[in-house]
């Protein structure tokens, strides 16, 4: 997986990142690769430590780092639920670190032209109701890929500091309908619309 400008894909497998060695059972979501920019300690950067990324809107950096994030507005809603016993409950009190390129496929903390931004990252607590939501901009789809963002779980914000911790980590796909809208009629987007042309999830170097 790589952006561009990306670092060179490192670490785990499927291209950089740590596993989770959490045991998948009927019903859970696939345990997917990290990839080689995750922010969370694995592969270099850990973002997980900084004060501030708690936080819902992910469109502009915080602390030293000014940049803000320009693309479509998207606002994405997750629902973490407890798997453990006979009946499937939201499990309130976890956080979900989310984590996706920008609209010019660049990853912040890595990417050359980005490097000094964090950018399109950020922490959420899950409610009552097991729920969370983040304010971020749609990202690109960059050579090789589908359009994807990347999520962990955690049991608590005090345990999401470190990969180490990390419950469970997937990547969710994109809708294409959604992205073909996104990509045809937004200025900015216009790389996103050839490499979408030219990938499947069928061909996508992860999810394939």
């Amino acid at each position: 997986e790589g952006g561009p400008g990306g670092a060179p894909p490192q670490g785990g497998p499927g291209g950089g990142g740590a596993e989770s060695e959490v045991d998948v059972a009927d019903g859970e979501i696939p345990e997917e690769t990290a990839g080689p920019y995750p922010g969370d300690g694995s592969n270099g950067v850990n973002i997980l430590t900084e004060s501030g990324v708690v936080r819902s809107d992910l469109t502009t950096s915080f602390g030293s780092a000014s940049g803000v994030a320009e693309g479509v507005p998207v606002t994405i809603k997750l629902k973490v639920y407890d798997l453990t016993g006979t009946d499937v409950t939201a499990l309130a009190g976890a956080a979900v670190y989310l984590w996706h390129c920008d609209r010019d496929g660049n990853y912040s903390m890595y990417s050359e032209a980005v490097a000094d931004e964090n950018y399109l990252r950020g922490v959420q607590e899950s409610a009552a109701d097991g729920s969370v939501q983040f304010t971020s901009i749609f990202p690109a789809a960059y050579d090789g890929r589908w359009p994807h963002m990347h999520f962990e779980v955690y049991q608590s914000l005090a345990d999401a500091t470190t990969y180490t911790n990390k419950l469970r980590t997937s990547q969710p796909a994109l809708p294409e309908d959604v992205c073909r809208e996104g990509y045809d009629n937004v200025a900015g987007y216009e790389a996103s619309v050839a490499n979408l042309a030219s990938t499947s999830l069928d061909s996508d170097t992860v999810s394939a």
